[in-house]
């Protein structure tokens, strides 16, 4: 299943993410957590120093090398110089089994606690002018189009902070968003924004309230959000001593209950192969219209496979990753 972390900056968002994705490998799930915000702290909020920040290969530096191996022999993606973020999987292109032994877990992947991360990259001094941030999330879009997940088994994504979340179909890869608020007017227009555009795109959303202080703060959120308001979170002295570089104590028994919470939420959820698929061919074809095809010189409605079926039915008639000689970087 995979999960996104929403909410304006400073919320807290990747400090839940962080807190997430160590609450399901601690019952010894399979966890692959993804920073993909512009600032790059979530190793940090799983435990890393930060000089141990650099040791991970970002998604962001390879991504010509992902491209050429996620297409595989798929006829209809002749190069990678021709294959975009929003590219669909076919038949021939290779599919991704979370913490597979393929190159692009295997190259990416620093394990913290149990948790393998992977980063997308931070915003360099070379992009400044030239770029947005969401180039860098090519990678990780790629990656949850390509890959196949199994129930049991999570990939936790700490999205960048604002509406940016919803600048590209990134935000359709996911079975569950959480978005993270807090008990201010201000947290109420940002969920107000999300759920806008998640009810137009049929993307399940729950609210994760945090900072909230006392029952007035939790009655606030309740009162402007209603039955989306899933789990509320308070002030934790186990996560401000892991800021502080102390790994001393434990989480708070109700914060434990809220992390339960959210884990249910996500495990109740039915795994929607076939809408996966149309909304990534949905922002594919957009995308080629918008600038895609201007940009490669390709008619790229073409890599639409319309006989292709995600999910694992498809594995049996894929190559599997281990199938594949090739490697990334």
């Amino acid at each position: 299943m995979r999960i996104a972390f929403v909410g304006k900056g400073g919320s807290g968002k990747t400090t839940l993410s962080g807190l997430f994705a160590l609450h399901l490998v601690r019952s010894g799930a399979p966890v692959v957590a993804i920073d993909a915000d512009i600032n790059q702290h979530l190793g940090t909020a799983l435990g890393l120093d930060e000089d141990e920040l650099c040791e991970a290969v970002p998604l962001s530096t390879r991504l010509t090398e992902i491209k050429e191996y996620l297409r595989g022999d798929n006829p209809r993606i002749p190069s990678a110089e021709v294959m975009v973020k929003t590219t669909p999987p076919g038949s021939g292109s290779r599919l991704l089994r979370l913490l597979g032994t393929d190159p692009v877990h295997s190259r990416h992947i620093r394990e913290v606690a149990g948790v393998g991360l992977m980063t997308t990259g931070v915003f360099a001094e070379e992009d400044l002018g030239v770029a947005c941030y969401h180039s860098k999330l090519g990678a990780v879009e790629l990656y949850l189009n390509h890959l196949v997940d199994d129930p049991g088994e999570y990939v936790v994504v700490d999205m960048t902070a604002g509406a940016d979340s919803f600048a590209s179909g990134l935000f359709t890869r996911f079975d569950m968003t959480f978005l993270v608020a807090e008990p201010t007017r201000k947290g109420v227009s940002v969920y107000r924004q999300y759920k806008d555009h998640a009810t137009e795109f049929g993307v399940p959303l729950a609210v994760v309230g945090n900072k909230v202080t006392g029952e007035d703060d939790r009655l606030f959120l309740k009162e402007h959000i209603g039955d989306d308001l899933l789990a509320c979170f308070g002030h934790s002295d186990w996560v401000r001593a892991r800021e502080q570089g102390r790994h001393t104590g434990d989480l708070k028994p109700e914060h434990r209950l809220a992390l339960d919470e959210l884990r249910t939420a996500v495990d109740s959820r039915t795994k929607d192969w076939e809408t996966f698929q149309r909304q990534a061919i949905e922002f594919h074809l957009r995308n080629a219209h918008a600038w895609a095809n201007r940009s490669t010189g390709q008619d790229l409605s073409t890599q639409v496979d319309p006989d292709f079926r995600h999910g694992p039915t498809a594995l049996p008639g894929n190559h599997a990753p281990e199938a594949h000689a090739g490697t990334v970087g």
